[in-house]
């Protein structure tokens, strides 16, 4: 009987300890991090942005956005005689229209179309007084994604088949989180793409291991965990701000069965490449992922030249003028 009531005691005191301990942990990491948490998502990072200059036979569009701004973009012909398809490029943070131009050329002289377009306050696009865009994702920016994919549907000259999508950095991440719930997009290919739970969780261990010299509790507290107090900086974040914080993640997951190739630098220092990987390993298949080696953020065309250029190419050549799935 003596052992029954033991075994009754510890069934109900272990839950109930762990649940205190995992309480009082939530509020110290709240605490002393929820501050880090913040910081990331309202300060403005230190990025050289690229600038691109119009080519001679661009041709100029203005749309109009869901909510009445107005994007400023560019729709680039191809001179083959015969179109392959229609690219829809996701410009990286702060860059403006014409910054696509190095990773475009080949395509264009390979039968696709280009059209890039500058999301609200970014480029000469409209600015809103409400918002300044940073580099992580918001509904702000999906919503001018939208306007984008509305636009090609209408264009006269319009791939009845669809398009496909190339984006960069922020671009890419925005663009797919669009893309994931609109089959108007065939096929993507993102390059330094990130998350935003898959970057804040591993950001905050890393705060934590710096900061807290209790070396046991680091493996006791689980990824999950750190997740619940990230999220409340999210929300925290996006409060501030007057946005939502959008989770690349979901939007991975729901672009199958589309195909997807994901291209990061290994040598990125700023989105690690096991955060590139975990956004990878939300999605499902058919996907692909390339880390390349020797390159940084948004150096991967420049590191990996010849290669690079090939396997973009490859890939559109299959999965938009082709019939690959």
């Amino acid at each position: 009987m003596n052992w029954l009531i033991t075994g009754l005691v510890l069934l109900v005191w272990i839950p109930v300890t762990i649940a205190i301990f995992l309480t009082v942990m939530y509020f110290v990491l709240s605490h002393l991090y929820i501050d880090n948490v913040l910081r990331i998502f309202v300060e403005k990072p230190i990025f050289v942005i690229p600038r691109g200059e119009r080519p001679a036979d661009a041709e100029d569009v203005e749309l109009m956005t869901r909510d009445g701004f107005t994007l400023k973009a560019g729709y680039l012909r191809t001179k083959c005689p015969q179109r392959k398809g229609v690219i829809w490029f996701g410009l990286e943070y702060g860059a403006n229209r014409w910054s696509c131009m190095p990773y475009v050329c080949h395509l264009l002289e390979a039968g696709y179309d280009i059209f890039s377009a500058e999301l609200r306050s970014q480029g000469d696009s409209d600015l809103d007084p409400s918002y300044e865009p940073l580099q992580w994702v918001t509904d702000k920016d999906v919503a001018d994604c939208q306007s984008a994919i509305d636009y090609l549907k209408k264009r006269p000259d319009v791939d009845s088949r669809g398009v496909g999508f190339y984006g960069i950095s922020k671009g890419g991440g925005a663009g797919m989180v669009a893309a994931s719930t609109d089959p108007f997009v065939r096929c993507a290919i993102t390059d330094g793409a990130f998350g935003t739970y898959s970057v804040v969780v591993p950001y905050m261990r890393y705060w934590f291991s710096i900061y807290n010299t209790h070396y046991m509790l680091h493996g006791m507290l689980k990824p999950w965990y750190y997740g619940l107090v990230g999220n409340d900086g999210l929300k925290m974040a996006g409060k501030e701000r007057g946005v939502t914080y959008v989770k690349v993640e979901k939007a991975a997951r729901k672009f199958a069965p589309r195909p997807w190739f994901i291209i990061h630098g290994e040598k990125d220092s700023y989105i690690r490449p096991s955060m590139a990987k975990a956004l990878y390993d939300a999605a499902r298949e058919p996907k692909d992922f390339w880390l390349v080696p020797g390159a940084r953020h948004n150096q991967a065309l420049e590191v990996a030249g010849e290669e690079y250029v090939r396997r973009v190419r490859e890939f559109f050549d299959e999965y938009l003028a082709g019939n690959g799935r």
